[in-house]
C-alpha cells in the first residue's frame, strides 16, 4: 500500500474540470466530478495525450488529441475496457486532496 500525498487543494480544481499534478514521479490527472475527486494516470494509451486537459461529461473524460475516452472512476477505455490508465485512490483532508501513489 502506498502513502496519500497531498497534490491540490479544492480550490485549485473547479467542478467539472481536471488539473495535472505530480505525486511520487507521477503525472497523474484529477478530476472534480459532482464534488468528488478522482484521479488516473494523465497519458492516453493511444498516443499519449495528456487526460487532464480533456473534456469532462460527468465521470468521463475524453482525451483532446484523438478523442479517446476514460472512465475517472475506474481508468478503463469505454470502447475497450481491456484498455485501462492508472487509478488512484483520492481523499479529501480539510481543504487538501491527497491521492494515494
Amino acid at each position: 500500500m502506498g502513502n496519500f500525498v497531498k497534490v491540490a487543494t479544492r480550490t485549485e480544481v473547479a467542478e467539472g474540470s481536471g488539473k495535472l499534478v505530480e505525486a511520487s514521479g507521477k503525472k497523474i490527472a484529477l478530476f472534480n466530478a459532482g464534488g468528488k475527486y478522482y484521479a488516473i494516470g494523465n497519458d492516453c494509451k493511444h498516443r499519449g495525450g495528456p487526460l487532464a486537459e480533456g473534456e469532462l461529461d460527468g465521470t468521463h473524460v475524453t482525451c483532446p488529441w484523438h478523442g479517446w475516452e476514460y472512465d475517472i472512476t475506474t481508468g478503463k477505455n469505454l470502447d475497450d475496457p481491456a484498455v485501462t490508465v492508472g487509478c488512484f485512490p483520492v481523499k479529501v483532508e480539510g481543504d487538501d486532496i491527497l491521492v494515494e501513489t
